[in-house]
C-alpha cells in the first residue's frame, strides 16, 4: 500500500480546547473527546504494522493551566493508558514522577509492561518536559557515550514521523533527541475530529520523502 512505512510515529494530539469551544463546550471538556481517536489510531497503526507509537499526553508547562483543565487532561491521560492496557500492546509512561503533577495511578506503567499478546510499543509522555528529560546530560560522566544513554526517555526509540493535529507547526518540546531526524506532518483538523484519512495522508506523504538521516 505504501512505498515505505515508519517504524515509530510520534503523535501530537493538539486542538482539544479549540475543538471544545467550537462545539459550545468549556475548554476542559475537549480532553475526553481525544480518547476515541487515540485508540482508533492505534488499531489502524497496529493493523498496518507500525512498530511503535508515542502519544504526547501533557507537559510540565501544561500544568500551569487552570485547575479544571489540569484535572481534565490528567484524568484523560490516566483513562487512555488504562484503555490501552486492554489492547495487545507494550506500554511505557515517561514523565517527571517526582512532581505532584504526575498521576500516581500511572506509576506502575513507568516500567514497560506487556498486555495481551504485546507487539506494538506504545509510549505516553505524561507530565513530560524536555528540560527534565535532558537534565542528566549536564552530568554525563563519559562524553563518548551515546546521548540517548543519558536521557530519561531512553526507553523510547528514534522517531521517524511526527504527526501533529490542530495546525500548529512546532514540536512543543516533543522528545528532542529522538525527533532529531523525524519528518513532520501537520494537519489543520483538531485531534477530536480524527479520521482514518488523516493517517493515510501522513503515511502517503512520508513514503515520498527522501530519508537520508544526514547521510
Amino acid at each position: 500500500m505504501y512505498m515505505r512505512l515508519p517504524n515509530h510515529i510520534g503523535i501530537i494530539p493538539d486542538g482539544n480546547r479549540r475543538w471544545a469551544v467550537s462545539q459550545g463546550l468549556s475548554k476542559e471538556e475537549g480532553y475526553d473527546a481525544g480518547l476515541r481517536p487515540g485508540l482508533e489510531l492505534f488499531r489502524l497503526c497496529q493493523k498496518i504494522g507500525i512498530k511503535e507509537l508515542t502519544y504526547y499526553g501533557f507537559t510540565t508547562d501544561n500544568t500551569k493551566r487552570s485547575a479544571e483543565q489540569r484535572l481534565s487532561f490528567t484524568n484523560a491521560c490516566v483513562d487512555a493508558v488504562k484503555m490501552f492496557a486492554n489492547e495487545n500492546a507494550s506500554l511505557l509512561v515517561v514523565g517527571n514522577t517526582d512532581s505532584p503533577m504526575f498521576p500516581q495511578e500511572l506509576m506502575t506503567y513507568t516500567q514497560r509492561t506487556t498486555f495481551g499478546k504485546g507487539g506494538t510499543k506504545v509510549n505516553f509522555l505524561v507530565n513530560y518536559g524536555w528540560e527534565w528529560d535532558l537534565h542528566s546530560l549536564k552530568m554525563a560522566p563519559d562524553s563518548k557515550k551515546n546521548i540517548s544513554d543519558h536521557i530519561k526517555s531512553n526507553g523510547i526509540s528514534r522517531v521517524d514521523l511526527i504527526i501533529r493535529w490542530g495546525g500548529r507547526r512546532r514540536l512543543s518540546g516533543f522528545l528532542p533527541v529522538q525527533s532529531i531526524y523525524a519528518d513532520f506532518f501537520v494537519l489543520d483538523d483538531y485531534w477530536p475530529d480524527f479520521k482514518p484519512e488523516h493517517l493515510e495522508q501522513a503515511l502517503e506523504w512520508y513514503s515520498t520523502q527522501d530519508i537520508t538521516l544526514g547521510g
